[in-house]
């Protein structure tokens, strides 16, 4: 059996450009892109934490250091500037891969700097 299951993301990260007119995607500091191993051109699903909206696009590569987190094209629509997302990456594992498998998860402060990683999620306790 193959599973899909979460490989990168990106935590409530600012949108810091919002370019309609611009090719499609999202263009992310290559800074952040290589922290988390998300490749340019993969496909990444985006979940708006402002409006709730949730789409999937692909990354482009930004200037590294810049901060830079551009929703473009279409997607555009679905966020504003200094609206914070979460960026997954999934991937698809043989259940050997699966079981050993631990995430890239890049926590970013105001600026969209680096600020702490980990590879897992802490549990979450019943409220």
């Amino acid at each position: 059996m193959q599973r899909t299951m979460l490989h990168a993301k990106l935590h409530r990260v600012r949108v810091t450009q919002v370019e309609i007119d611009y090719e499609g995607s999202v263009a992310i500091d290559a800074v952040l892109l290589d922290a988390a191993g998300i490749r340019e051109y993969e496909r990444i699903d985006v979940f708006n934490v402002r409006n709730g909206e949730r789409f999937s696009t692909y990354a482009i590569r930004g200037e590294p250091g810049s901060g830079l987190i551009s929703v473009n094209g279409a997607a555009a629509h679905k966020a504003s500037v200094n609206d914070l997302i979460i960026i997954c990456a999934f991937g698809v594992y043989e259940e050997r891969e699966a079981r050993k498998m631990k995430p890239r998860l890049i926590y970013v402060d105001a600026s969209n700097r680096i600020v702490r990683s980990s590879h897992a999620i802490p549990m979450q306790a019943a409220g």
